[in-house]
């Protein structure tokens, strides 16, 4: 934290100030920001200090930056104090209120609010580009093997299924909305009243239903709690929609543990990324080979 140069912002040029880390985050140092000066008004941000190369990752910091300034204007995101490319640095407000836990969305309030942010957030701006799983799916494949990193075993037997998938879901298109597209529990901000939403870091315009489903899968919903989760967001969602959701939520878990495996590869930090990321894998598996399997394709191609 001593190494970041925030005195270079000019939102903080000339200010004092402390600085306390944040926790949570795998491809970033978050810390809060606050002004200790007499001079009005006060300043709370956070400043999101992101690694030099994102390029194994398809990370665009730019993409990420107005994709934020967007969902802020939405409502549902913190507002953009400074950009600062060169120093790898994101200044935002700092929301007051609680990160989600997983277990926080049993509470039907915490549910219907979250899913509200998440409407809010999708019927907001555009985003500046789009995020389609199955590219990025392919991408991170190539660069698992292109470069020799260690893949389950497995990986590779439901690549059949996966264009199933693939398939299924292009037969009844819909059209893309403003996503975060990462939103796990921590990005999920509580203050009792309104949820806010976080971390733009993969954002851009996708399905809503794969939203939906990346927030099931990552916060390890029970299928009754992805049923109430869909309905939450939809009002009263047809059959088509909840298999959706659900198939969605096979493609995070699909997509995204190849995400741990090159993090295991790669990152210096003290973090189990290969069980993250087959965590995720053997979820997938499981919906793969679940019995349910077909008929939620047949679900969403009949639409």
């Amino acid at each position: 934290m001593a190494d970041l140069p925030l005195d270079r912002l000019a939102v903080l040029a000339g200010r004092s100030f402390t600085v306390t880390d944040l926790p949570g985050g795998l491809t970033n140092v978050n810390v809060r920001v606050q002004s200790t000066d007499e001079v009005d008004p006060p300043l709370d941000l956070v400043v999101r200090c992101s690694g030099n190369d994102p390029g194994l990752l398809d990370i665009d910091r730019d993409a990420e930056h107005r994709n934020t300034a967007a969902a802020a204007e939405a409502g549902v995101g913190a507002p953009v104090l400074e950009y600062r490319e060169d120093l790898h640095m994101l200044a935002i407000g700092f929301l007051p209120g609680h990160a989600l836990v997983d277990a926080d969305f049993s509470d039907t309030d915490v549910l219907t609010r979250a899913a509200t942010a998440v409407r809010a957030l999708h019927e907001g701006p555009r985003f500046v580009n789009d995020f389609d799983m199955f590219a990025r799916q392919a991408g991170y494949l190539a660069t698992i093997k292109e470069r020799g990193y260690r893949l389950p075993s497995s990986y590779d037997a439901y690549a059949e299924d996966w264009t199933e998938v693939q398939l299924a879901l292009a037969a009844q298109p819909r059209p893309t909305v403003p996503c975060n597209n990462d939103l796990l529990a921590a990005n999920f901000i509580d203050d009792g009243t309104k949820v806010w939403l976080i971390d733009y870091e993969y954002s851009g315009n996708n399905d809503a239903c794969f939203e939906l489903g990346n927030t099931a899968n990552e916060c390890q919903f029970s299928a009754e709690l992805t049923e109430a989760w869909t309905e939450a967001y939809f009002g009263d969602p047809t059959p088509a929609d909840r298999a959706r959701v659900r198939l969605q939520a096979l493609c995070s878990a699909y997509g995204w543990s190849l995400w741990g495996f090159i993090q295991s590869a790669t990152s210096d930090l003290d973090f189990d990324f290969w069980s993250w990321g087959l965590e995720r894998f053997e979820r997938a598996a499981a919906t793969f080979e679940d019995p349910s399997f077909d008929r939620l394709l047949g679900e969403v191609v009949d639409g």
